[in-house]
């Protein structure tokens, strides 16, 4: 019999609490060990039965939600799965959370139909169980990403100007879940500012995913914002897939441009890894190049194949380096991978594929 998944609820909105209860409590693998106010009756919570994920509110009393998950992460760094109505102008309290080792973040929706009922059911459990398993691999995960992911002389590269204006005649899709969003900003880190325009697919909710691209805008040194309707994609520009709609890859008049669309959620998310890959697949593979990285599921496993098929780069991180061996391990299980590796890795066979005064 496979143990439960210990869980304590920390959000000092009643409602909030019993449908979550409600949700969790819904699936055979979780268990609700107890609910908490606030971070002080959170901690004590947490001293009489230790859980395996903690579902934390950012704004609460007595003590907020991030200055919680500070000093958390230093003493008791325990799974933490954000769960907040932050959105807007406080989104950058969502991408801080990531930042400070909250492993998902979710938004609280209104909860006005069953179909957002169900939506938001599959995204708590889901980033709930991914954050258990990550938690497994978090002792090997931490000792590769932090000296594997990056090439060490990233930071010392002339990277030069960053010429925009030129229309890409490739493109790098990548897609990633639970573990994806410090793994994607470390590998554009050391990615050149000459490459083909790259769309990126990462699991998170539309409130956070602009705040995401505004954040990995200033790190790096490619131009990043997020998809937006008909963005003709170029050199140099990275375009992350807008939370609230699927990305898709499109021809129009022999320029590729971003496509977004809403629609149902595929393989239980939206955007989805697989629309995005499989939308490249009309397209010749010789211009395709498609990375699959660390998360629960299959998302993008199949459409990842569908590329190979077609003649496109595709690469699949490796068990190792991966926060959850999800994702990538059922592409390499379907024989989608043309390549297996770290990050670091993948840096590399982008930077030497696309060659400096390609285009």
């Amino acid at each position: 019999m496979i143990r439960k998944i210990k869980v304590l609820i920390v959000d000092d909105s009643v409602s909030v609490q019993n449908i979550l209860r409600e949700i969790m409590t819904g699936d055979p693998e979780l268990e609700v060990i107890g609910v908490a106010s606030d971070p002080y009756e959170a901690v004590t919570k947490i001293a009489e039965n230790l859980p395996d994920v903690i579902t934390l509110d950012i704004e609460m009393p007595r003590m907020d939600g991030l200055t919680f998950l500070r000093k958390l992460m230093k003493q008791h760094p325990i799974p933490v799965v954000v769960i907040s109505s932050v959105a807007g102008e406080g989104s950058d309290k969502g991408i801080k959370a990531l930042k400070l080792g909250a492993r998902e973040i979710i938004t609280k929706p209104k909860l006005s139909s069953p179909q957002q009922i169900e939506e938001y059911s599959i995204r708590i459990i889901d980033a709930i169980k991914a954050s258990a398993i990550s938690e497994r691999v978090r002792s090997s995960t931490l000792k590769s990403t932090n000296t594997e992911i990056v090439s060490v002389d990233y930071k010392e590269k002339s990277f030069g100007h960053i010429d925009t204006s030129k229309v890409s005649d490739e493109v790098i899709l990548i897609g990633a879940s639970t573990g994806g969003t410090e793994v994607i900003s470390r590998i554009l880190k050391g990615l050149r500012n000459d490459l083909p325009g790259i769309l990126i697919v990462q699991h998170m909710p539309g409130e956070f995913t602009k705040a995401f691209a505004n954040r990995l805008n200033l790190e790096n040194n490619l131009y990043v914002k997020e998809a937006e309707q008909g963005d003709v994609v170029k050199r140099g520009c990275v375009y992350i897939a807008n939370g609230f709609n699927h990305l898709q890859l499109i021809k129009e008049n022999g320029v590729f441009k971003c496509k977004l669309e809403p629609g149902e959620l595929v393989n239980r998310h939206r955007p989805s890894v697989d629309v995005l890959f499989k939308s490249a697949c009309k397209f010749s593979g010789n211009s395709i190049s498609a990375a699959l990285l660390t998360g629960m599921g299959a998302d993008g496993a199949k459409g990842l194949l569908e590329l190979h098929q077609i003649g496109a780069n595709t690469f699949a991180q490796d068990e190792k380096s991966s926060v959850v061996f999800g994702m990538p391990k059922e592409a390499i299980k379907l024989n989608a991978a043309k390549m297996v590796g770290n990050p670091d890795e993948l840096i590399n066979w982008i930077n030497t594929t696309y060659k400096s005064n390609d285009g």
